[in-house]
């Protein structure tokens, strides 16, 4: 187990498994606009973190939907993670950064 596993919750790869295993899931991209331009996981919604606080509640409606965040590195969805918990959603996960994501990213 590494450093910062108790932050990201495991590997990414496992996580999109589980995720696709859950038919009322969300996967949930923090990056910029920009960066999920330049390549995202299949069947993300992206919700740059800066906007998050402001639109959450519009993109997701049940606060017991699962929610997988993942972003750059794992930084921005361990903040995504935090403020969504404080904003009263339940059931919501960091999968850490598409870096290390070994599946196929589409434009």
């Amino acid at each position: 187990m590494g450093l910062f596993s108790f932050i990201i919750g495991g590997n990414i790869n496992e996580k999109i498994k589980e995720y696709e295993g859950m038919p009322r899931a969300l996967l949930l991209d923090v990056r910029t606009s920009e960066e999920y331009r330049e390549g995202h996981i299949p069947n993300s919604v992206n919700l740059p973190l800066q906007e998050l606080h402001h639109k959450a509640a519009g993109v997701i409606r049940d606060k017991e939907t699962p929610i997988f965040a993942y972003c750059h590195s794992g930084a921005r969805s361990g903040q995504a993670v935090s403020l969504l918990k404080k904003m009263g959603y339940t059931k919501v996960e960091n999968l850490g950064g598409i870096m290390n994501y070994k599946g196929k990213a589409v434009k």
